[in-house]
């Protein structure tokens, strides 16, 4: 086994010559990804094996028309989602990964680059470590192939949606993608794809964050210029948010919590999966990813943080007109559930509330609320989704129609980045795209270097159903 794992990163080296980017961080992470592997391979091996024919899970009428819920059918290794403890980070809840993760020398939260290092290698990094990884993907911010995105971006109407942009800007990047190149030129095999694939990684997650920030200056400017150079003295994340035209160092902390919590939530949500799926068909890492991207910008995905800031001040405006104490948090509490118990009975739901998977209090916004208490706690509208978080539970409990009475993530992020002032609700979906790209792009890089085979689950029809039962 170690035999072959030696010859294929022999074999990966050889074959992309001038085209790597000769790094030493590089050449550290993959030891570190093949190390992983090693350990690995043989358990896998020994789990198709002897286990190969155990079932997972049951496969229910009711699971073929509800959209697959609760079907295990996929083995996806960047996270795993628990209902009690919620998300997983390669074995680290959120808080271990807040206190393990290397931070910015200013900063308190955990760089969106140590979180990447432990997507791909299952081990938390060091501060030189980040300090490299920064460095590596400042390197490989190419101004000709981001040049390319811009007039990709610039050729779409104005009025096109920020997540129609980002998914062709970064179809626009494609146009320097290894792995394709390496396919089309005889180059690329199931020994040296994972490499490959990790090449076109890398190389996106160094570029999209330029191209998202010029969809945002287009957005709120009319023009795509960035609003900063990049600056060989800041992190990925801190960059990002510059060059979106923010200096306030306590918002580029936020932003490195914002895009390290987002990166992931398991393999079946609607980007991970769908990223998977097309990367299956051996699409190289842009097309997967652009793909995600598509799946995120739906209503059901990546929008409901905009729909509980919808929910959030048209309570707050009701509380206003009302005339609500609004810094009375026993007079707000009593005017909020008035106003929620009237939303219930209307047939309508609370946005922000309940998960799939979840059945407690969404860690990913325990630390945003968490943020928003250290860092500025007399906030109006972070008010009134404190006091929200404090009566909902109860009357979600006492309705009856949720499975999970407490909030997900959703229900607090909006509230950060208004404050900071990123006020356009339509780019908010380009702004989880860019950090979920960390963990889609790490699961891509697993699946090839596991030789994972192209998807194809079965179908039936309901005509096959009415004969199978006799309906």
């Amino acid at each position: 086994m170690m035999l072959r794992l030696a010859t294929r990163a022999a074999s990966a080296r050889n074959v992309m010559g001038a085209a790597r980017l000769a790094s030493v961080v590089v050449d550290d992470l993959k030891a570190k990804i093949l190390a992983k592997h090693g350990e690995d391979a043989p358990k896998i091996a020994r789990l198709k094996k002897e286990f190969g024919n155990e079932k997972l899970s049951d496969a229910t009428v009711e699971k073929a028309y509800g959209g697959m819920r609760d079907i295990i059918g996929l083995v996806y290794e960047p996270s795993l989602l628990d209902a009690q403890e919620g998300i997983r980070f390669r074995g680290l809840s959120i808080p271990e990964c807040q206190e393990q993760l290397p931070k910015a020398a200013n900063g308190t939260e955990p760089l969106p680059e140590g979180m990447f290092w432990l997507l791909l290698t299952g081990v938390a990094g060091s501060a030189s470590m980040a300090l490299r990884a920064t460095a590596e993907l400042q390197a490989r911010a190419d101004p000709a192939a981001i040049e390319v995105a811009r007039k990709a971006i610039e050729a779409l109407p104005a009025t096109a949606h920020p997540m129609t942009q980002f998914s062709v800007g970064v179809l626009a990047l494609q146009h320097a993608s290894k792995f394709a190149s390496a396919y089309a030129a005889g180059k690329a095999s199931k020994n040296n794809y994972w490499e490959l694939a990790l090449e076109d990684s890398l190389d996106c997650i160094a570029r999209t964050p330029q191209v998202a920030a010029m969809i945002y200056r287009r957005l709120t400017t009319g023009k795509t210029d960035l609003a900063a150079p990049l600056r060989k003295d800041l992190d990925w994340a801190a960059n990002f948010t510059n060059q979106l035209g923010f200096q306030d160092e306590k918002f580029w902390d936020c932003m490195r919590l914002y895009l390290s919590i987002h990166v992931d939530h398991e393999g079946g949500n609607v980007s991970a999966h769908t990223t998977t799926l097309v990367g299956s068909a051996l699409s190289d890492p842009y097309l997967s990813f652009s793909a995600g991207l598509n799946g995120l910008a739906g209503p059901l995905h990546g929008l409901a943080n905009q729909e509980v800031l919808t929910y959030i001040f048209a309570m707050r405006d009701k509380c206003k007109e009302a005339g609500v104490n609004m810094k009375d948090r026993k007079e707000l509490a009593a005017a909020l559930e008035k106003f929620t118990w009237e939303l219930l009975n209307s047939k309508r739901v609370v946005p922000g509330y309940g998960h799939a998977v979840l059945r407690k209090t969404d860690p990913r916004y325990t630390c945003q609320r968490e943020f928003a208490t250290r860092n500025f706690p007399d906030d109006e509208l972070f008010f009134v989704v404190d006091t929200i978080y404090s009566i909902m539970p109860d009357i979600l409990t006492k309705h009856g129609k949720t499975k999970n009475p407490f909030p997900n993530v959703d229900a607090h992020s909006g509230v950060l980045l208004q404050h900071y002032g990123l006020t356009q609700q339509a780019y908010y979906t380009v702004l989880f795209g860019v950090s979920r790209q960390l963990g889609v792009l790490s699961g891509l890089v697993w699946d090839r270097l596991q030789g994972r085979p192209i998807e194809r689950p079965k179908s039936v029809t309901s005509d096959w159903l009415f004969k199978k039962f006799k309906i």
